[in-house]
This record gives C-alpha cells, structure tokens and sequence, in this order.
C-alpha cells in the first residue's frame, strides 16, 4: 500500500514542532516537501529520513552555544 501524503499540520505535530518551523525547514534546510496547487505536501518517511540525516539541526543553537563559550572564556 502506498504512504498516504501528510499536510504541514500533520508534518509539525509528527515532529512536535510549530507550523511556522516546517516552512521555514522547506526554505532554508531543504526539508523534502512537493507543492501540490497552493498546498505543501509530504511522505513522513522522506521527512524522516531527513531529520535522522541532521536536517533538523539547529546551527543557530550551536552558534549560541559558541558566542556564549567565548562570552565566559572573556570572563
């Protein structure tokens, strides 16, 4: 049986996350995601696949974590 195709309300609970994160994971982190008319569609096995690969990885977080390294090394 084929896997069923998951909206961006489905995809953000899935992954326990907020809406606005998936768009913002279509644009700027590749997250695999096919436009159908107006609407973003997904297969949660493709989504899964890219968040064990480190899609979903934050470098903004990393990069926090780094000034604030550096803030105490300063100190």
């Amino acid at each position: 049986m084929a896997e069923p195709w998951s909206s961006v309300e489905q995809v953000a609970a899935h992954l326990g996350v907020v809406q606005d994160s998936i768009y913002r994971w279509i644009d700027a982190r590749g997250l695999p995601a096919h436009r159908v008319g107006r609407l973003w569609k997904f297969k949660l096995s493709e989504v899964d696949d890219w968040v064990r690969a480190g899609g979903a990885e934050s470098g903004e977080k990393s990069g926090t974590r780094t000034q604030i390294a550096r803030a105490r090394s300063r100190s």
